[in-house]
């Protein structure tokens, strides 16, 4: 590998959501996957830092190219991929078939982040906090148990607020049989049930890997007047401007759910980039919710770019710090 940072052959792997609307998708199903200005911008971003940048798409497309012979310095990976539970890792996995380097985590971190029942249960046996909870397959599987209402519940495995809704929150057994019933058969997978976290919301973005981690900004996710649901829902994401403001909170709450991000951003092994979204308990102590060890990288729309641009961190700056992260993982020797 050429590790000149200003001559770097760098492949770049996504999905590009305008192909997925095309098949048939619909705009939910589609979510996750990128628009054509997060393409650009990531490629523009790259290239203004003295990169080589060669587009590849998805999975399918990077095993054609590699087939091919094609090979790069490192390939900078976005791809959400489309089936399964370890679809998030698919690209990783090829990628480490053929030994070549590539930008954030590992398979292991996103087929496991991807499941959240898993991840809670990876953080909650590390002491990282994080609110009670179960998994479930069925509405049988409801009986007894022992959780405190109000509870939260969402599919276990989806992004971008898929499954999120008004309803998501609920009061009481008849409750919660609903939602839970109407999130199987609309996602076709088990279903998170956890104890609902009251308090100030929160998405703390952070670069680095393992102890050269380091949170580089936070916002505070507000509800508007006109917003009377309290969730960030898929149609509270995708709408934010109307329904969402987003502030930075004062130090001492900074810094707290700084130190429960960290924790559970290094438990976890994630790696270059990513956010972890917290919430405050009944006691105002910062409860993991979710990471995201892909997080979005829209230069407008993306929770990782607005809370750069409000801590003073351009967006080109942001992508570079994800690289060099990266790039010194591959080059540093290991012990």
């Amino acid at each position: 590998m050429n590790s000149n940072k200003n001559s770097l052959l760098i492949g770049f792997t996504y999905d590009l959501k305008d192909d997925y609307l095309t098949k048939g998708f619909s705009l939910e199903d589609a979510a996750e996957f990128d628009t054509l200005e997060t393409i650009d911008g990531i490629c523009n971003a790259l290239t203004e830092l003295g990169h080589r940048v060669d587009k590849i798409g998805g999975a399918i497309h990077l095993t054609e190219r590699l087939v091919k012979g094609n090979r790069w310095d490192i390939v900078f990976n976005i791809s959400e991929g489309v089936y399964g539970i370890g679809r998030e890792a698919q690209v990783p996995a090829i990628l480490d078939l053929y030994s070549i380097p590539y930008v954030f985590s590992d398979v292991l971190v996103l087929a496991l982040a991807l499941h959240k029942g898993m991840t809670k249960h990876v953080l909650r046996d590390n002491g990282v906090p994080t609110a009670p909870f179960m998994v479930v397959n069925s509405v049988e599987e409801l009986s007894g148990h022992n959780l405190t209402f109000p509870l939260f519940v969402k599919p276990v495995a989806e992004g971008s607020g898929k499954g999120i809704a008004p309803d998501s929150i609920v009061y009481d057994n008849n409750g919660l049989e609903r939602v839970v019933l109407d999130r199987l058969n609309q996602f076709g997978q088990s279903v998170l049930i956890e104890e609902f976290l009251p308090g100030r919301e929160f998405t703390v973005g952070i670069i680095g890997t393992a102890n050269e981690s380091e949170v580089i900004g936070m916002i505070e996710v507000k509800y508007r007047m006109n917003d009377n649901s309290g969730v960030y829902s898929y149609f509270n994401k995708t709408n934010y401007e109307e329904f969402i403001e987003y502030s930075v909170p004062e130090k001492k709450l900074f810094d707290a759910c700084s130190d429960v991000a960290l924790r559970a951003w290094k438990v976890l092994g994630c790696r270059d980039g990513g956010r972890i979204d917290l919430r405050l308990d009944n006691k105002g102590v910062p409860n993991f919710i979710e990471v995201n060890p892909l997080a979005g990288l829209n230069p407008v729309h993306s929770d990782l770019p607005i809370l750069a641009y409000k801590a003073g961190i351009s967006y080109n700056q942001l992508v570079d710090s994800i690289l060099q992260s990266a790039l010194r993982r591959i080059i540093t020797p290991k012990k």
